[in-house]
Order: C-alpha cells, then structure tokens, then sequence
C-alpha cells in the first residue's frame, strides 16, 4: 500500500481541512516498570518452563500499520483507525 507523506484531511483540533504529514508510528521499547513486564518477570523466573502455552497455527498475513497524522497549522498529531497491509510505503 502506498500512501503520500502530505494529505489534505479533517484536523479535530482546527475544526477544519488541512495539509497533514503522515508519519508511521514505530514501537517503542517496553518498560520493565509496568505492572504486565513485572508479572511476566515474576512468572518465568526461577524453574519451570514458559507460563503461557505458545500460538497455535501461523502469523497472521498482514500486520497492523499506525499512522499519525500532524496538522500543518496547529502541529497537534492525532490518529486514525490502523489499517492492515502487507506492504507500506509513504510516498514523496
């Protein structure tokens, strides 16, 4: 899928249409501090083999892809619904 790096599009801050910068959303390392990484800590310390059972079947074909969309005029960011694509490209 191939999407271009500025779109004309609704701006909930500005209440109105602006030119938007489209940038891909990449994720950011995980904390050790949040209560999810402390259990699972925790739970595969020690002895004793992985505390949840691994997923059955393949991956899925196409992965999430996050968007964020910044506004030219008031620089707030906001984002869409993720989409599902095999393949993402921001055009010039």
């Amino acid at each position: 899928m191939k999407l271009p790096r500025r779109i004309s599009t609704y701006c909930p801050a500005c209440k109105a249409h602006n030119q938007h910068e489209v940038e891909q959303v990449k994720k950011k390392r995980a904390s050790e501090r949040a209560r999810g990484q402390r259990l699972f800590r925790r739970v595969t310390a020690g002895y004793g083999g992985f505390p949840r059972p691994k997923p059955e079947g393949r991956e899925k074909p196409t992965k999430r892809i996050y968007l964020r969309y910044r506004c030219s005029s008031c620089n707030k960011a906001w984002h869409r619904p993720n989409i599902r694509a095999k393949k993402f490209e921001l055009m010039e």
